[in-house]
């Protein structure tokens, strides 16, 4: 048998949130794979990958998702694939953060994705194909203190990944969420602090490195693709073998 490779000529991508970090990577893996791809944000950036176009949106309004998604299939006449990539938070105590810091992390990390997903299921359903993918992390699956509102919202994403692959399966549309773990971008040292810090992160890691743009990447162009064409409603780990549980340590030599 011939070596595979992810071939995704003639396919229309977007990537929100694409213009930089875990986003910029999985959007110009899309690209080399063959696909045009638009990526959004409320900034252009100083460039893009080969392949790939910038449009202005803030997708926390459900009238520019919504007219995103139209000026793409207006552009190239379809849209086969979504990747919700935007997202994030920075630190806040749970007991202190104000119901405006929780409603913009919550419709920047959830609300936004559903814009999108509803706005790109008439193109899709259309065509009787899609490919949505949502990224999610694992603060959605385990407790996130300092980043409660965040874990709330990737809890809700996740949920609605499975909502949605069952309401919109029978159009043809395929939704998967992947669960990212620990992730090097270039934002990483806000997270987990000077390059020292983050070679011991990495190093805990049952692979023995944290993740990158290029592993997360490598799921989404699988996901797209005719290889997963009957998976759908999946939530899959990219965590390089997760974190590994405290107590071990607290327990050690007892």
């Amino acid at each position: 048998m011939g070596k595979q490779t992810i071939d995704l000529t003639g396919q229309v991508a977007i990537v929100t949130g694409g213009t930089r970090g875990l986003g910029r990577g999985i959007a110009a893996a899309l690209a080399q794979a063959g696909a045009s791809v638009v990526v959004c944000g409320r900034n252009e950036p100083d460039d893009l990958p080969d392949g790939v176009c910038y449009r202005a949106a803030d997708i926390r309004e459900a009238e520019q998702a919504g007219a995103l998604v139209q000026a793409v299939v207006e552009d190239h006449g379809r849209l086969d694939i979504l990747v919700n990539n935007a997202g994030g938070s920075p630190d806040a105590p749970a007991a202190s953060a104000s119901p405006r810091f929780f409603d913009a992390i919550v419709r920047l990390n959830l609300h936004a994705a559903m814009y999108m997903a509803q706005a790109a299921h008439a193109p899709m359903q259309a065509a009787g194909a899609g490919s949505i993918v949502n990224i999610a992390s694992v603060s959605g699956i385990r407790p996130s203190p300092g980043t409660a509102a965040y874990g709330a919202a990737k809890a809700g994403l996740l949920n609605l990944t499975q909502s949605l692959a069952q309401e919109w399966g029978p159009d043809g549309i395929r939704v998967n969420a992947l669960i990212l773990g620990l992730m090097q971008t270039e934002t990483s040292e806000l997270t987990y602090g000077e390059a020292e810090a983050q070679t011991r992160v990495g190093a805990s890691m049952p692979l023995g490195r944290m993740g990158t743009g290029k592993d997360a990447a490598g799921a989404v162009l699988w996901l797209c693709s005719e290889m997963a064409s009957w998976v759908s409603g999946a939530r899959i780990n990219v965590d390089g073998g997760g974190e590994r549980p405290y107590f071990l340590d607290l327990v050690k030599g007892h």
